[in-house]
């Protein structure tokens, strides 16, 4: 991933220096493993335990063998001598990568499950502090029904909530490591053996290998990620409608020296949620390969290793830079209370016209005939500039039904919304403070 995109905590993750460490990690813990069982003598075991290795020398050697974990394996018995012949006894290149590519997909998914705690306890405290401050809801882009502003957050609140659940499982699955050797019979190294590795590296045992990982595990691991940047991207495309200039309910923070555009010195754009929507499509398009990985021929190829190299770096990469940068929007997002409100009231009332289609029906109206009452009223409303409000009261089928305090109590957009506390309190927002477990 490119500089621009990449926070360093999570770049160390995927390093080519940190990649190889994580196999030489592997390395080490096998001959552990084996000294235990008398196979790797003593004094050969703490020239291993020394074992390093050189990246430069590794980029020449592969350039002769065309192999990467041969070339590493070189590399780092260079620096331990006869000790070497006990390096990579049993195993398989595969035991060495999936084994250390799994500690760094669970590495980078407690990173990645930082930052989303981070943005959920955001976007809690944001949906507490607007939970009564109204706006119009829409559908299809057009006016619906009153909401507030901290319902569209306490929504998003509990969609993360459940990403969270969806990322951890994620991290479990993918937490997993296998030494079972080629085409993952164990024929030279011990079921237990394997066990004790793993265990020793932070890692569950893949129960039954063939001479990989298996792939559905990296498919799910990245179709998380996939969702989260999906998740994300929804956030922000809300924010990008709500900015426009003929909307103007809240705008991404401008800060001083801030310049919008090269050619319109007026402009103030909502370009870092447009940037979100930009990287959800490359996480989405990553999961897609992840996907293609899992149909591998016979006990493995290598088909999936290519792409490998790219799309978990990446994904990994870009998913982070996405939490963090919708976190400070989310934080920084400037709301205008003022405009929501005339938004909500520049309809003239039209917005109530369920209430009053409900109320017509209670006072005995049949469904279909108070159905078209309300929607001729609604529609002369748009057409001639008077307020649907006031035509419905002058409506003498309607004065026969409903009282002139009803309908007061109708066309007030707060006793629509007494049901707003007890949502929040479902999702646990109720009381001044995000709960995030």
């Amino acid at each position: 991933m490119i500089e621009r995109y990449t926070r360093p905590q999570m770049g160390a993750i995927w390093s080519q220096e940190h990649k190889i460490q994580q196999w030489l990690a592997v390395e080490i813990a096998v001959s552990e493993a084996w000294a235990r069982r008398g196979r790797v003598p003593a004094e050969a075991m703490e020239k291993i335990r020394d074992a390093h290795f050189d990246l430069d020398r590794m980029r020449e050697i592969e350039r002769e063998t065309d192999h990467d974990v041969i070339a590493f394996l070189r590399t780092v018995g260079e620096t331990v001598g006869d000790a070497s012949r006990f390096i990579h006894l049993g195993l398989t290149s595969s035991d060495v990568v999936d084994t250390a590519m799994g500690m760094q997909a669970r590495d980078a998914a407690d990173l990645l499950l930082e930052d989303l705690g981070k943005l959920l306890e955001a976007v809690g405290q944001r949906a507490v502090e607007h939970k009564d401050t109204i706006t119009v809801g829409r559908s299809h882009g057009m006016q619906a029904e009153p909401t507030t502003f901290g319902l569209k957050l306490a929504v998003w609140y509990d969609e993360l909530r459940r990403q969270r659940d969806r990322l951890q499982m994620a991290r479990d699955h993918i937490a997993v490591g296998q030494i079972s050797g080629a085409v993952g019979t164990h024929a030279h190294v011990p079921p237990s053996l394997e066990e004790e590795v793993c265990a020793d590296l932070g890692l569950d045992v893949e129960l039954v290998s063939t001479q990989v990982v298996q792939r559905d595990r990296h498919a799910f691991y990245l179709a998380v990620l996939a969702g989260i940047a999906s998740t994300l991207e929804k956030m922000t495309v809300e924010v990008r409608h709500l900015q426009r200039s003929e909307v103007a309910e809240a705008e991404e923070a401008f800060g001083e020296g801030n310049q919008g555009s090269s050619a319109m010195p007026h402009k103030r754009n909502p370009h870092e949620s447009e940037r979100i929507a930009g990287l959800a499509r490359l996480v989405r398009g990553y999961a897609s390969v992840g996907f293609e990985n899992v149909a591998l021929w016979h006990e493995r190829d290598i088909s999936h290793s290519s792409a490998e190299r790219v799309i978990f770096p990446d994904a990994c990469i870009v998913l982070d830079f996405m939490l963090h940068e919708t976190a400070e929007i989310i934080r920084d997002l400037v709301v205008y209370p003022e405009k929501m409100l005339a938004n909500l009231n520049m309809s003239g009332g039209l917005i109530f016209s369920q209430r009053v289609l409900l109320a017509l029906v209670d006072g005995g109206m049949d469904r279909q005939d108070a159905y078209r009452l309300v929607q001729r009223h609604a529609h002369s409303a748009s057409v001639t500039g008077d307020t649907f409000k006031d035509l419905v009261a002058g409506d003498p089928e309607v004065q026969q039904r409903i009282t002139a305090q009803q309908l007061e109590i109708i066309f007030d957009p707060w006793d629509q919304l007494l049901n707003i506390n007890a949502t929040f309190q479902r999702v646990g927002l109720l009381d001044g403070e995000p709960h995030l477990e």
